[in-house]
Parts: structure tokens; sequence; C-alpha cells
């Protein structure tokens, strides 16, 4: 049967077939990478505590250099070092040798990775980083390499064999390499110290900064309406439609805060009571209500409003005296939540 006249079963089968392949050599590529970094838990000993020993005793940044694949890397680590507490950039080892060299310092300590280890722009900036008195941490793997054997430290990263299926592009031994940059920066976010706070604060535009920085006094409301405990049911309702928050506080002569009186208090009296008019607010509102302070995380006040199943929540100074109040809109809008 020609290709003109194939069946359209065929054709499924074939794609079938083809699909069933794909995934084979998904999963192959998977457990070759997974077990390469296995591999290299199990071989971690002496070598990466001093690695870290050394980068904490540094006075200056640490420098990540590469080539190809390895450099790319590289800017990777780069990035999760300074991210993670410990100051760092990435140096391209082939525009380190055209003047880039200038970038790197007696005080610093560079991380050269190639994974033969034979690579020559990083053998040429290797001796002038040593000679002006830099340190030299090597991630390479193949620890007789000319680089491992110039490095202050070398680190073991060489795999059995490569994740491509003719053992040639750079695919595990480069997750390896990933991995054990990865295990170095988190290492030294540990010994440092260093915590979520810390990390917000180089995130300050994410998500996680958001959540981390922002406070209640940020994001709350300081036009509050408030009202007298003998305040009429009508004027709650005039002053809670000016504030647009479905609620007011309720304070005593000495302006303390009493009570909150809510849209839901409002319809819970209704049907108690029918007409509410000659009510004062007094009868109506919830008594001490839940409030927080205004040094607070706004993600405390989301937490803290879902765990009380609220929706206002009373903004208090250091005194305790009203200062403000929020309602989960206003979370919203901050993207706290």
């Amino acid at each position: 049967m020609n290709q003109a006249t194939k069946s359209p079963g065929h054709a499924s089968a074939a794609r079938a077939d083809d699909a069933d392949r794909a995934a084979a050599m998904g999963r192959q590529v998977l457990e070759i990478e997974a077990a390469a970094v296995a591999d290299l838990a199990r071989r971690l000993g002496w070598e990466f505590s001093a690695a870290v020993a050394l980068i904490l005793e540094s006075r200056g940044r640490v420098v990540v250099s590469g080539i190809g694949k390895s450099g790319h890397i590289g800017r990777k680590l780069a990035a999760t070092f300074a991210s993670t507490g410990t100051p760092a950039y990435f140096v391209h080892a082939a525009e380190a040798v055209h003047g880039d060299l200038g970038m790197i310092t007696r005080d610093d300590v560079l991380i050269a990775i190639s994974n033969s280890g034979e690579n020559d722009e990083l053998l040429t900036i290797v001796p002038l980083v040593k000679r002006l008195g830099g340190k030299l941490i090597a991630i390479t793997g193949n620890e007789t390499s000319s680089l491992a054997q110039e490095a202050d430290i070398h680190l073991d990263a060489r795999v059995d064999q490569e994740a491509c299926p003719l053992n040639l592009a750079p695919t595990a031994s480069t997750t390896a390499a990933l991995a054990l940059g990865d295990a170095l920066a988190v290492a030294l976010l540990d010994a440092r110290g260093f915590g979520a706070e810390d990390f917000a604060r180089s995130h300050p535009g994410g998500a996680l900064g958001r959540k981390l920085l922002t406070h209640v006094g940020d994001v709350m409301r300081v036009d509050v309406p408030a009202l007298a405990e003998d305040s009429a049911i009508p004027v709650a309702l005039a002053a809670m439609t000016r504030g647009g928050m479905g609620m007011a506080v309720v304070l005593d002569a000495a302006a303390k805060i009493t009570g909150i009186i809510t849209d839901g208090d409002l319809r819970r009296a209704m049907e108690l009571h029918g007409d509410l008019r000659a009510m004062a607010v007094s009868a109506v509102m919830t008594r001490d209500p839940h409030s927080i302070g205004s040094r607070r995380l706004a993600v405390e006040a989301v937490e803290m409003m879902e765990a009380k199943r609220i929706n206002q929540l009373l903004v208090t100074d250091d005194d305790g005296a009203l200062c403000g109040a929020l309602n989960m809109h206003d979370l919203f809008r901050a993207k706290v939540v």
C-alpha cells in the first residue's frame, strides 16, 4: 500500500506510535537527569562545605563564569545567589578575555563552570584572577581537568551519561551543574539566616514582596464612619452609605471602640424587630469587634478575616485607638490576596 492509499486507521496508528515514542523518550530523559542529580547528592562531601565557608569568608562578591550551555547555567546561578542573600553577578568567559576581567577584584570568589574543565577562555582568565588574589571554585565533570587542578575547591558535577540519545548534547551535565549551584546558594542562604522578609526585599515587585512588605497601615482607609452609641439607626445608615465600607464603628464618649455595626447586623435586627427607626445603634451593634494593629502585615489581616469569616476589620494604633479600617476589597486592590 503506497502513501496515497493508506487508510485513516493506519495513519491514526502511526500517530499513536509516534506519541508513545515521544512519551517514552521524555520519560527516559527525566529518569537519566534525576539519576544524575541523585548521584550528585550521594557524592556531596567536604568540598561542598569548604566552598560554602570560602564564600561566607569572602569580602567581595561571587562572580560566576562559563561559556555556551554552561554560561546559561551560570547566568541563572548568579541570579539565584543574588536573590538569596549572596551578592553575585555573571561574567561571560569570552567577554572576560576582552576587557570584562576588570570587573573581578581580589576580594571576589570566581565560580567557573565547565563540564570538560578544559574551556580555553576560562583557562585564560583563571591564572589572572588567582594572580589578583581572588579565589576559584570550579564546577566540572572531570576532577583531573586543568580547571579542576587550578581551583582552590573543585565541586564534582560529573554524570554517567547525557540524556541526549547521542550522548552529545549537554543535558544531564547541565542539570547537575544547575542543581549543584542551587544547593550552594541555598546552603549559603541558610548559613546567613536569610529569611522570608529578606527574600521579599529582593523581590519587591512580586507577589511575595507585596505579601511580606505591605503593612495594614499601607492599605487601610483612614476616613472611617464613626457613631456614638446612642445614634439612631437612620443616622447609622447614612454614615455607612457615605463611608462605602458596609460598616461604621461605634465609639463611646472617650473615643474608645465599643462596637461595630455592619450591613449584616442591620439585616439580622430587621428580621427580629422589623422597624428599626426608633432604635439606637448600641442595641444592634456587634460588641468587642475584631481589630488589628496598623504595623501588622496586610497578609495577617487577610488570615484573620478568613479565620473569623468577616469582611471588615478595624485598625488600631499602638495605644489601641481607632486609626482606620479595611475590608477584603481593599486587600484585593492591593494585590495582597
